[in-house]
């Protein structure tokens, strides 16, 4: 069963299809008010924002990797400081440690959900004698969240904060509550393919701390709390009215959305399961909102080329740990858990613009494959 059109890992245009009716009035709206930045549309948004998380502010910028500078340079975080965070993630949870100052320094994940290992965070603050480890970024990674009670617990323990990164993850939750509210601060990306997405870029942080809160309101604006007045040096990351306006348009149906993508996770696990591959984890107390559905195994090369001719997109997030990049190559480290999962990992398509008929034309296409790969492994055993 061949798919009549292309489908993708993502799908921004579906979702705008879906409510465009909304997203246009919305966007009219906010033209013919004549107030196009840090207006009532941004203010709007980060009040209902906030109560979604069940956070105490949320103060949205221009982008995720703002959100994660601006977090970091809220809380604290200085030049020549340490952050501790994982290699397989968007090179941008670095780019913005670097952007506040600081280094990144990474550590190995759990090879089950490809989160944060919480005991390699333990060891490696055990062996800071220098103090200048000072945050720690857990990511959220295809919407399934990091071990936070762990992660914090022993973060807390060695007095670094944690700032989460939420960019996959809008709306997931650990024990009932959502990410986001369990760190000193959170960062949150509305890039358009994001479970809560723009149509264009834009970001929020989310905080319970209301001092923080108010740096990064300073921060996004060049430092000011009076116009014209810089109190300190900031820079201009400010979320558009246009792009609030939609994001409120597109959180009122956020729930759904996920719970759409779930049913399709739900899909997926009951025809894969007899495909070998290795399939999602799904920690105890957590539930994800499958930002991206990621298989693994050996033979990923020759599973996308048969996805492929059979007219699935199927993505690879990411191809290459940042220590492994040109820009940040370290030789010296190894991240065995890391790397393994960077060289198996496979994203399928899943997102509320997929039927539950496009679910079983990607399956079918893996079955054909599935018999295949593994009839020539037990060739090469024989031999």
């Amino acid at each position: 069963m061949r798919p009549s059109r292309p489908l993708h890992a993502a799908d921004p245009g579906a979702a705008y299809r879906t409510m465009a009716g909304a997203i246009d009035a919305a966007i009219r709206r906010v033209l013919r008010s004549g107030r196009y930045i840090l207006g009532p549309e941004v203010e709007a948004f980060e009040r209902e924002f906030a109560a979604y998380l069940g956070a105490g502010s949320v103060v949205a910028v221009a982008s995720g990797t703002d959100a994660l500078e601006l977090a970091l340079r809220a809380a604290g975080i200085k030049p020549g400081d340490r952050v501790i965070t994982v290699a397989n993630t968007a090179t941008a949870t670095v780019a913005a440690i670097e952007l506040a100052g600081a280094k990144a320094v990474f550590v190995d994940i759990d090879p089950r959900t490809m989160t944060m290992e919480p005991d390699a965070l333990e060891q490696r603050l055990a062996r800071d004698r220098s103090g200048a480890i000072r945050a720690v970024i857990p990511v959220h990674l295809y919407g399934h969240p990091a071990d936070l009670p762990r992660i914090l617990e022993i973060a807390r323990r060695h007095g670094a904060i944690v700032i989460e990164d939420c960019a996959q993850a809008h709306g997931a939750a650990i024990q009932g509550r959502r990410v986001g509210t369990w760190g000193d601060a959170a960062a949150f990306s509305f890039y358009p393919t994001k479970n809560l997405g723009a149509i264009g870029d834009g970001g929020a942080i989310a905080t319970c701390d209301p001092k923080l809160a108010g740096r990064v309101r300073l921060l996004r604006q060049y430092g000011w709390r009076k116009r014209y007045v810089s109190e300190v040096p900031g820079k201009n990351s400010r979320l558009d009215e246009l792009q609030a306006a939609i994001l409120r348009v597109k959180l009122a149906r956020l729930e759904p959305a996920n719970r759409k993508r779930q049913a399709l996770a739900a899909r997926y696990f009951r025809q894969l399961a007899g495909s070998r591959l290795v399939l999602p984890f799904v920690a105890a107390d957590c539930e994800p909102v499958w930002h991206q559905f990621v298989v693994r195994t050996r033979g990923r090369e020759a599973l996308r080329k048969q996805l492929a001719r059979a007219n699935v997109d199927a993505s690879v997030l990411y191809p290459v740990p940042i220590h492994r990049q040109p820009a940040y190559r370290d030789a010296s480290l190894h991240l065995p858990a890391t790397e393994r999962a960077c060289r198996e990992l496979l994203c399928l398509p899943i997102h509320p613009g997929l039927a539950p008929a496009d679910i079983d034309a990607v399956c079918q296409a893996i079955a054909g494959w599935s018999g295949a790969f593994h009839q020539s492994e037990n060739a090469s055993r024989r031999r």
